[in-house]
């Protein structure tokens, strides 16, 4: 009997050891969100850091850029409309990294609000649970029951004179270890639990336990394009005014509140004025579907709009509207910017260079900086925006190309604001659809300050001469 015990007792010890739960099984808690904020005067990068364990403190990080006043910015953790914590985060003359500490008490979708006094910008964002997957209760719950199954099987071995009693529980055990090995073996394969927040609408349900909705309507990826309305209500030429952005459902017609986090920001809202002058805003949200902008309009008449953002089950899309400026105080419009070569802009030195290529080919445009100090500004290198042809009042092409940062041995795999070691090119990629004159705005980051190079290019027909 006792030999029998000794079995069934190095069986379950060397399964324990040799076939626990992989690893790659746990679903990552979550990571830092940045998300890029145009509030008031202020261009804002609001980082909020990977927040564990939960109940816990949530680091705010505010990283402020050239031209933005100092201040005071008051940052409050929102749960289901309750404020749970807030602090001031003082900002000062010089660009650059500020921050504070918050509570948390959850899992579950939560709201960060950044108040300058005069607006309030609330921030959705989602603090996942730490999820226990069915092939970890199927492991765990295994090796727990054979456990059970040798102690009935030992004191059996012990105590009763029939051998035969004793292969029951011992069968058990067996079953159980098999169990628990099968699920560990199939975990490593096993697709994670789908994400709330970026597969899932998020909930504190969803959050706490994404595998039963999976096939609810929560999940729904088909989701239809939005509409934009923008209004600039009483807004004129030379004076500050605010840009009103309203996104409904294409289907429904109600307020969309799915946006998520695209290249660093919920809504890359670009404007341009009748002459040229180039606007790249991250629009703060008030409320769903409501996102709100200032901009001081240098003159009056149509300024065109066009809003990048990626939707919950709806990829990333592209819409555009315009707005109505009326007359006010005498400003000069944009001039006609330079074409490809050298010039200084903001007293950074760049040259342009292009190898242009028909329509339809692949042309490469790329700005020399004069040294390797330029930072990653909202995820990549560089930005590229194309509108045109010229000679068409529509301006059918609208384009944002990027310029990603390049790998490089000892840097980050995503490297933020603060590693100021790239270029001293920034290449860029297109392929004009129509021939014609373009302009074309190239902007990057140098020293907390977003360098912004216009410039206009000409692209022949295919077939013609180049």
């Amino acid at each position: 009997m006792m030999k029998l015990g000794a079995f069934l007792l190095c069986v379950f010890a060397l399964a324990v050891a040799g076939a626990g739960p992989a690893h790659a099984d746990s679903a990552p808690v979550g990571g830092d969100i940045q998300v890029a904020q145009t509030l008031g005067e202020r261009e804002l990068t609001v980082i909020i850091r990977r927040a564990d364990p939960i109940p816990g403190p949530l680091r705010v990080d505010v990283i402020t850029h050239t031209g933005s006043p100092p201040g005071t910015l008051e940052l409050r953790s929102v749960v289901e409309g309750t404020v749970i914590s807030q602090t001031s985060v003082i900002l000062g003359a010089e660009s650059g990294f500020y921050g504070g500490t918050l509570r948390v008490d959850r899992a579950g979708p939560w709201e960060l609000d950044v108040d300058d006094g005069a607006e309030v910008a609330t921030i959705p964002f989602v603090l996942p649970a730490k999820i226990a997957t069915p092939w970890e209760k199927a492991t765990y719950g295994g090796f727990i029951a054979a456990g059970f199954f040798l102690l009935v099987a030992l004191v059996l071995a012990v105590r009763s004179r029939r051998t035969g009693l004793t292969l029951i529980p011992a069968g058990g055990m067996v079953a159980a270890i098999a169990v628990a090995v099968t699920a560990a073996l199939l975990s490593a394969s096993a697709p994670p639990p789908p994400a709330p927040g970026s597969v899932l609408d998020p909930t504190i349900d969803n959050v706490n336990n994404p595998y039963p909705n999976t096939q609810t309507s929560t999940m729904d990826l088909s989701r239809p394009p939005v509409n934009l309305f923008a209004q600039a209500d009483n807004a004129s030429s030379g004076q500050e005014g605010e840009l009103k952005l309203r996104f409904t459902d294409g289907s429904t017609g109600r307020a969309v509140d799915d946006l998520l986090v695209h290249d660093n920001a919920f809504v890359h809202l670009l404007v341009v004025s009748p002459s040229g002058k180039l606007w790249h805003l991250h629009p703060i949200r008030v409320a769903p579907g409501d996102y709100r902008a200032n901009i001081t309009p240098p003159e009056p008449g149509t300024y065109a709009i066009s809003a990048e953002l990626s939707r919950r089950g709806g990829g990333v899309q592209l819409v555009r509207s315009s707005v109505q400026i009326a007359s006010g105080s005498a400003n000069d419009p944009t001039p006609e910017p330079a074409g490809l070569g050298a010039r200084v802009v903001g007293g950074n030195s760049v040259e342009l260079t292009a190898d242009v290529a028909p329509t339809g080919s692949p042309t490469t445009i790329t700005a020399h900086f004069d040294t390797a100090d330029l930072q990653p500004w909202l995820g990549m290198l560089g930005h590229m925006i194309v509108i045109g042809p010229l000679d068409n009042p529509a301006a059918p092409v609208w384009a944002h190309v990027h310029s990603l940062a390049p790998a490089a041995p000892g840097m980050p795999a995503k490297p933020d604001e603060t590693v100021a070691a790239f270029g001293p090119d920034v290449p860029f990629t297109y392929s004009f659809p129509l021939p014609g004159r373009y302009r074309v705005w190239i902007q990057a980051e140098r020293d907390f300050s977003v360098v912004t190079i216009p410039t206009v290019i000409d692209i022949p027909a295919a077939g013609g001469p180049r």
